[in-house]
């Protein structure tokens, strides 16, 4: 996991892997089959440990308010922490690459869209609690925009942005909270969700 985190998945080696692992590069495939198998596996560890603060503080906190606060900030502590790479491995493992590798890119952002789904699941949670009042219809769109932030918090966090920094942000992001919740005098103008004509 250490290896892929730091170098991505196009940039790490069988020959990196097996060093790494201590074995023979034949024994990756004897045990998980190719290089993409255990790509697939590293990310499932990676999904239960530092992928589950954040998911831990959407279904923990009691409002959908203070969910998505906590889960911005727990994905800003897991991408600052100074023992580990500065970025999620789920946004940027693998944004891009040889043609080869459309598969591995397809299951990454399958996972990023899973992200998308459970913050919308929250905020959902959050209209049935009561405790969260807008139009259903628009919860994509917010939780699209959360799910927009924690991708922007790694790339920040990646070139260099500190947790101070990244909480900045943050603070800009839960104020846009309030502007999707708030009974202004004129109604908020959603941007339609059809074709936009150029």
């Amino acid at each position: 996991m250490d290896l892929y985190w730091e170098r991505g998945y196009e940039g790490t080696s069988l020959s990196d892997l097996a060093q790494a692992m201590g074995i023979a590069s034949a024994s990756i495939y004897a045990c998980f089959g190719s290089k993409e198998e255990l790509f697939r596996k590293v990310m499932m560890l990676y999904g239960t440990t530092s992928g589950e603060r954040p998911r831990r503080a959407l279904r923990e906190q009691p409002t959908a308010r203070a969910a998505i606060h906590a889960m911005l900030r727990a994905t800003a502590d897991e991408i600052t922490r100074p023992d580990t790479p500065h970025y999620c491995m789920l946004i940027l493992a693998a944004p891009s690459g040889a043609v080869e590798n459309h598969t591995v890119r397809e299951f990454l952002a399958d996972l990023r869209r899973d992200m998308l789904t459970i913050n919308k699941d929250r905020l959902a949670r959050g209209v049935t609690d009561g405790d969260l009042t807008v139009p259903p219809a628009r919860l994509d769109a917010i939780a699209r925009y959360y799910t927009t932030v924690v991708q922007g918090l790694s790339i920040q966090a990646r070139d260099g942005a500190t947790r101070a920094e990244l909480e900045e942000v943050i603070t800009c992001a839960m104020a846009a909270w309030d502007t999707f919740t708030s009974t202004p005098s004129h109604p908020v103008s959603w941007p339609s969700t059809g074709k936009h004509k150029t």
